[in-house]
Parts: structure tokens; C-alpha cells; sequence
């Protein structure tokens, strides 16, 4: 009985068990979804759902019925960008991205882009200018995927500003579609391991002997084109009889998903009439490849032409090479069942590859056949860094609304006017006194040798952001996990930000601020060493970014009021540290929310402090304005005075943000919104500070203890310096509010007998939620500073004088 159904199961015709999966297919700049003919559903991306997401851009909608529906709106790029993928299961994946350019769009005919894709560069300075004008261009990848997140990035190059995709496939290929290992051929000899950690992009897709196949009737929505183009000598072949039965699929063998039916019903075959003067003849296709490229080549056949088993034999050549005897009988045993074989072929300086089929001696029948090829080239690993979103920097201009445009015009014109009148106002030369720098710490000192081994040569893989100074890298320094923070040109800081984080962290130790490790300035390199800050920055947990442009951010729920206080509580303290605790008094000058970093234990570090000042500056003398766009304090940049009370207002501002949870400045039609100092104090004066409280804290937040954190911000965003408490305060008032937290809310006859009056606002027991956070986040980066003769001047005053520009 058992050998009947071994039988039976052994003519049953081989099946994978791989089923077709249903995601991802996006129809890019879409709000509705598009099924062709091949059954994909390709979802609009106007509606991210939970399996993609997508970065700051801009669509476009065109209509033209010589184009299948699925192009006709476009997602449009003009800074850094990205589609975020969830997932599910590990393995091999195909990655697709469509690109149509119709006739009256020059703007994006004329686009250069580079696409990425873990760790490597999909695309380079890519354009659709060399490709058949009126055709979608459709570029293919498969690439090894693990659970997770896995992200595309559109990076615009320079001098064109503008990257664009139509539809992008992202789905899971059958188990083992690429082999890990194959044979060398060509030049070299051996093995090649690990072809599934390289990305191959696929160069061509062949149809040997038979017509152009589309994605409806491939099994993988593949589409393959005919031979003929590639043939070296025509009359060396002609194509077989078309096979009308179904190939019969083996296990070991091809199956379905391998390649459609098609391709093994067709097949490009000696044309032995033409050559029987010749002894020696073979087929020669020539494919103009990626000059000292490395390629992985799959050839296909189903010995569809001979008319009795074991009766043809014949050679595989690449580059006029022998590799490989094609020998049917050997792969399946039987007439019309699929094989294939995979190679590692490394292209000459040429550009050119050729492979070749010919006879041999020892054949029956002198033939020889092929019915498919594939061709795709290994991308390299790219050393190329995602650019960190600057909003600021450039503002998206895609789609284009006319008030936006005047709006921007009017800053330009206001900026070259104020530069203009700075280059005329008549001011003594500050000095940075950097003669006076300490000499660095040479026992911090670390080899550039260590700093390759803890980031294993810089792996992008280890990349964990990119701040004012440059990128940020996770390592492992001798046991111990760090970051790294590597120099790069053109972000900003220079030698003096570098010894000065040195010089200030080499000088002070204190539980919240964080700790130097070391430093690396061989080579010309600027690498700091710090601990390593498992949780983040604060902003990380108050608010996340979103891509939807109706509500750009949303609140958090993470952090609790009393881990809020605790976290403000020691931000304080180091900055408080940094004020009273060193010879002379330290002074930080770029408090944020993104320099304060938590630990596991949620324990808060002030960090970043490349351009903090040690004493306080002599009066006569000005020192350059530095901070960050949105926590500037506005009498430091109108006097050019710096004193400790600049980072006490930064710091308010930052308070304001962890009871809002909403960015410091935000892109708004409504002026009294942009800025978050502004907007905190207008409905603070309003009596109504409920109304713009984190709808997470709702219920949660004893009165007495937020009469208290607010009294505290309003001191600290005071406009005269003069008018602010010092950080002791601050921190003692802080503490003060933690403990009004702590008294449990029905209790609730006890009440704060230093409250002012004015702040006996009715907010309790009801919090309401924000009344609108619909307009686009503004990056928080820093921004090149203008001055002006005036002292009487607001928050937003301040901001509308700041250039968008250049970090500090």
C-alpha cells in the first residue's frame, strides 16, 4: 500500500507551498486604490494605514488614458524622505519601484535621486531621462529582509531638489528563491557565499524563444522580454515549436514560481540547417552589463525540442568559458520537466557579457537549447548617510499654494535686508578666546583604531542619528555600549565646538549630565565618546512626528506626570551643576528637549555642549548669538549679553513643551500658534492654559502641583533676564510641584500658599484637549541669528527675525 501512494505522489505534479501575498503594493500620491489586470491591489497612500508610512512630501494628480490608472498620480519629493514597511516574516523580498514622467512634467523628467534601502544604494543620482520617453520605468531589487521595520529613502540630489516614485511592490518570495551559495564562472573558479545579504537588482529578464510575457501571466508579476535583440549571430538559431502541454515540475527542480509556464514552452535552439559546414558552431546572446561588476545569472531549460530521453547533451560558456554541461537526463529523467542553473559571474571592463550554448561530441543528437536567462547585479553595501530632515533648510515646495510662496518671498527680502544693514552697523569685534582653551585631556584620548573596532569600521547598520555635530553611532568600547559621535563637513561645528565638549565634560562629572568617555582626533578626525543613553532624547516621549499633514505630530502617553517632573526635575539639576558647580559658572546656551537624553531608568542627562561658554563674558564685550530655533531667549539675541538667565528661559521653554507635548515651533497660518512660548503665555494670560495641556495628562495632574510647574514656567519665560529665577529656584520649585503631585488629588483641601493670584485660573476638574494642532512641525535645528538695535521685543518678534540657515 505505502509504495502505491509513493506512486501516486511522485506523478502528482509539483507544487510549492508559497501562496501569493496581498501586500505591499502602494499606489504612490493616491487616494484610492487601483486593481489591474494581474489582480494586485495596489492601496492609495493617501490613507497610511498601520503596514506603511510615509515622510514630508507632495503629489501630483495627471490624467492620460495612454497610461494604465496606476500612474497617473505621482508622490513627490523636495527634501529627504521615506515609505516605512512593517514586516512580518523574514526572507527574501521583491522590491518594485514604478516611475512615469508624462510629456508636460519637465520638472520631474529632469529629477536626479538616489534611493536606499538597508545599507545599500538601490539607486544612484537616478533619472528616467535615459529611458523610452511615454513607458513606465520599472526597477526591480530583491532584497533579504528580517521582521520589522523596513524603510525606502528618497534623498534628492543636488542641483535638482526633487525625487519622485509612482507605486512601490514590497512582498515576500518563495522560501529559498535565492540560493545563499553558487558556482563561480566566468574568470574565477569556486563557490560565492552569501548572496541573500547582498542586494541583487535585476538587470534582465529574458524569454529565450518566445514573446514578451506580462505581469498577468507571470506567477510573480515579473515581465519578461524576448531574446532576438541579444542574439550575436542570428542565423545560429531559431526558435522551437511552442510545447502545448504544462511542463512537468519535479521536486529538486524549477516550479511554478521559478518562472511562468511560458518560458518553458518556448525555448531558442540550434539551427543545425544553417550550420553543417561548420564542425564547431554554437548560440551567442551578448548583454551590455555594469563594467567589474559581480552579477548572479540564472539560466533555465526544459528540453521541450528533443523527442526521446538521454539523447542531447550540450555545454554552457560565459565570457567563451566552458562551465557547465547541460545534460536533461541528469536534472529531471524525463522529456518537458524544468531545471536551472545558478552562476556568480564577474563582468570584464568590456561592459559587455556573453553566454553561449553549443553541442558536443558525445551527444546523440548535436543540439543545443536554452529557454530563459536572468541577470542581476550585486549592489555594494553604500556608505551613504540619510540626511536628518531640515525642514528649515528647505522648505517642501510640492504642492505649491500661492499665500506660502508670498510668504516666503517677504522673509527672503527681510533677511537680505537685515544682513545688509548688520554689514553696515558698526560693532566691535568678538573674540571667542580660544588661545585661552584648555589643553585636552590626553587620558581621554582614543585610538582611531579602537573607535573602527567599536563601531565595526562604521557600519551604517550602527547608525543612530545625526545631530549639529554630525552622525551618531551605537558601539561597544571595551564591554561597555557608547555613542559615538563622528564630524562630518558642513554640519555646523568645527575645532572649537570639538575641544569644548572635551574641555567642559573633562572638567565636570555629575549624575545628570552625560559622561565623556573619550575622544578621537587622529586623522583629522573629530569623534567624541559618550555613555550611551538607552532611552532617547526627552522629545522622543512626548510627542511623535506624523505623516499625515492634517496633524502633524501627536502626544505620547509613555511618560506620566510624575515621570515628567522627575525628568525636568534632573535636567535641572545638571544644568543647575553647570551654573554654580564649576570655577567661574558654566553656561549651557542650547537647552532643548533634544538635549535632554534618558537612560533605562528614565534618569535625565543634559547633553550637547559644543558651544556652552565658560564664566560669564565681560560686560563690555558681545558674544555671538547660538541656540536653537523656538528656545532662544530673546534679550540674548537682541543685547548680545549672555547670562545664565538665557538658559533658564530655554529651559521654560522646555517645561512648556512637556506640559504641551507639541513641538517648540510649529509651521501655522495663525501667527500666535508658530511659536510655543507665545502661544503657552497668550492662553495663560487667557486663563484658559487647560485648553493646550497634553490630553494624555487629562485627569492625571493634581491642581495644586500644575498651579505650581505653571507659576514655574512663566518666571522662567519671563522677557527681562533680570525678572527669572536662577536654576536653584527653578529645581526647588520643580521639587515642590513633585510633591504637590504626591498628595493624592481627594485629599484636595490643601492648597499652594505661594501661588500668585493670577494663576488661580479655573482648569480642574476637567482638561480639554488641544483646540487644533493642524498645521505642519517645524524641525527644532538651529538657525543662523540676525540682530537689531531694539529691546522691546516679543517671543514671536524674536522668531521673525531668525534666518532659516545653517546650524550653529
Amino acid at each position: 500500500m505505502e509504495n502505491l501512494i509513493l506512486i501516486f505522489l511522485f506523478f502528482l505534479p509539483f507544487s510549492s507551498a508559497y501562496t501569493r501575498p496581498n501586500e505591499h503594493f502602494i499606489n504612490c500620491g493616491s487616494d484610492f486604490n487601483f486593481t489591474g489586470n494581474d489582480d494586485r491591489n495596489f492601496v492609495g497612500d493617501r490613507y497610511a494605514g498601520v503596514s506603511f508610512f510615509r515622510g514630508k512630501t507632495g503629489t501630483k494628480r495627471e490624467t492620460t488614458s495612454s497610461v494604465s490608472q496606476l500612474y497617473w498620480t505621482v508622490r513627490i519629493y523636495s527634501q529627504p524622505s521615506f515609505y516605512e514597511f512593517i514586516i512580518k516574516t523574514s526572507g527574501t523580498y521583491f522590491v518594485r519601484l514604478h516611475f512615469f514622467v508624462p510629456s508636460s512634467s519637465d520638472n520631474l523628467y529632469n529629477a536626479k535621486f538616489t534611493v536606499l534601502a538597508s545599507g545599500f544604494e538601490l539607486l544612484s543620482n537616478f533619472s528616467v531621462k535615459n529611458s523610452p520617453a511615454g513607458s513606465p520605468v520599472i526597477k526591480e531589487f530583491l532584497v533579504n529582509i528580517d521582521e520589522g521595520r523596513f524603510k525606502i529613502n528618497f534623498i534628492p540630489s543636488q542641483g535638482s531638489n526633487i525625487a519622485f516614485v509612482n507605486a512601490i511592490e514590497v512582498f515576500l518570495a518563495p522560501e529559498s528563491f535565492v540560493p545563499d551559495t553558487a558556482p563561480l564562472a566566468g574568470r574565477r573558479r569556486g563557490s560565492f557565499d552569501g548572496l541573500r545579504s547582498r542586494v541583487l537588482h535585476t538587470v534582465y529578464r529574458i524569454n529565450v524563444g518566445g514573446a514578451t510575457i506580462t505581469t498577468d501571466e507571470d506567477t510573480l508579476w515579473r515581465n519578461w522580454i524576448p531574446d532576438d535583440q541579444f542574439l550575436s549571430d542570428p542565423t545560429s538559431a531559431k526558435n522551437s515549436s511552442f510545447f502545448s502541454g504544462e511542463p512537468a515540475y519535479t521536486s529538486g527542480g524549477a516550479n511554478e514560481y521559478t518562472a511562468p509556464s511560458l518560458v518553458y514552452k518556448t525555448a531558442k535552439e540550434l539551427n543545425v540547417e544553417d550550420n553543417t559546414s561548420r564542425q564547431f558552431f554554437n548560440i551567442t546572446w551578448s548583454f551590455n552589463v555594469s563594467k567589474s561588476s559581480i552579477h548572479f545569472v540564472r539560466f533555465h531549460f526544459n528540453d521541450i525540442v528533443s523527442s526521446s530521453i538521454d539523447s542531447v547533451k550540450f555545454d554552457l560558456y560565459i565570457y567563451d568559458k566552458f562551465d557547465k554541461m547541460v545534460y536533461p537526463y541528469n536534472e529531471t529523467e524525463q522529456l518537458e520537466a524544468p531545471f536551472y542553473f545558478d552562476f556568480v559571474v564577474d563582468s570584464d571592463k568590456s561592459g559587455v557579457m556573453n553566454v553561449s550554448v553549443g553541442p558536443r561530441n558525445d551527444s546523440e543528437n548535436q543540439m543545443a537549447f536554452l529557454n530563459g536567462i536572468e541577470i542581476m547585479e550585486l549592489m555594494e553595501k553604500s556608505s551613504f548617510v540619510v540626511p536628518q530632515e531640515r525642514s528649515k533648510k528647505r522648505t517642501n515646495l510640492v504642492p505649491i499654494v500661492g499665500s506660502v510662496v508670498g510668504a516666503v518671498v517677504f522673509v527672503v527680502v527681510f533677511i537680505v535686508a537685515m544682513v545688509m544693514f548688520l554689514k553696515c552697523r558698526k560693532r566691535k569685534p568678538l573674540s571667542e578666546k580660544t588661545s585661552n582653551m584648555s589643553p585636552l585631556d590626553l587620558a581621554l584620548r582614543i585610538s582611531y583604531y579602537e573607535i573602527e573596532q567599536a563601531t565595526k569600521n562604521f557600519d551604517s547598520g550602527l547608525l543612530i542619528g545625526e545631530g549639529g555635530f554630525g552622525r551618531v553611532y551605537e558601539g561597544l568600547f571595551r564591554g561597555k555600549k557608547v555613542a559615538v559621535k563622528r564630524s562630518e563637513p558642513g554640519h555646523g561645528q568645527g575645532l572649537l565646538e570639538f575641544q569644548t565638549e572635551i574641555v567642559v565634560l573633562s572638567r565636570i562629572r555629575h549624575r545628570h549630565l552625560v559622561s565623556l568617555i573619550g575622544y578621537c582626533d587622529e586623522r583629522s578626525e573629530m569623534i567624541l565618546v559618550y555613555e550611551f543613553m538607552e532611552k532617547g532624547t526627552l522629545r522622543d516621549h512626548l510627542y511623535n512626528r506624523s505623516s499625515d499633514v492634517e496633524k502633524p505630530y501627536f502626544a505620547r502617553s509613555a511618560l506620566s506626570w510624575k515621570q515628567r517632573l522627575e525628568i525636568c526635575i534632573g535636567a535641572a539639576k545638571g544644568l543647575n551643576y553647570l551654573h554654580t558647580g564649576s570655577d567661574g559658572g558654566i553656561i549651557h546656551r542650547d537647552v532643548k528637549s533634544t538635549n535632554i537624553l534618558l537612560d533605562e531608568r528614565l534618569v535625565a542627562k543634559v547633553a550637547d555642549f559644543g558651544v556652552s561658554k565658560f564664566n560669564l563674558p565681560d560686560a563690555e564685550h558681545s558674544v555671538d548669538v547660538k541656540g536653537t530655533f523656538g528656545y532662544l531667549d530673546p534679550e540674548y539675541f537682541l543685547s548680545l549679553q549672555l547670562t545664565d538667565k538665557s538658559d533658564v528661559y530655554s529651559f521654560g521653554v522646555v517645561l512648556l513643551e512637556v506640559l504641551c507635548a507639541r513641538p517648540a515651533v510649529v509651521a501655522s497660518n495663525r501667527r500666535e500658534e508658530v511659536n510655543l512660548a507665545e502661544w503657552g503665555m497668550l492662553w495663560l494670560r487667557k486663563g484658559q492654559l487647560e485648553k493646550i495641556i497634553d490630553p494624555m495628562l487629562v485627569d492625571t495632574i493634581n491642581p495644586n502641583s500644575l498651579r505650581k510647574f505653571v507659576e514655574t514656567t512663566e518666571k522662567c519665560l519671563r522677557p527681562s533676564g533680570n525678572e527669572r529665577p536662577m536654576m536653584r529656584d527653578v529645581l526647588w520649585d520643580l521639587e515642590y510641584a513633585l510633591q504637590l503631585q504626591l498628595i493624592p488629588m481627594n485629599n484636595g483641601t490643601f492648597e499652594d500658599s505661594t501661588t500668585n493670584a493670577s494663576f488661580e485660573f479655573s482648569m480642574m476638574p476637567v482638561l480639554h484637549r488641544l483646540p487644533s494642532n493642524s498645521f505642519p512641525a517645524v524641525e527644532e535645528e538651529h538657525a543662523t541669528l540676525l540682530s537689531v538695535d531694539a529691546f522691546d521685543v516679543t517671543a514671536s518678534q524674536v522668531f521673525s527675525l531668525l534666518s532659516v540657515g545653517e546650524a550653529r
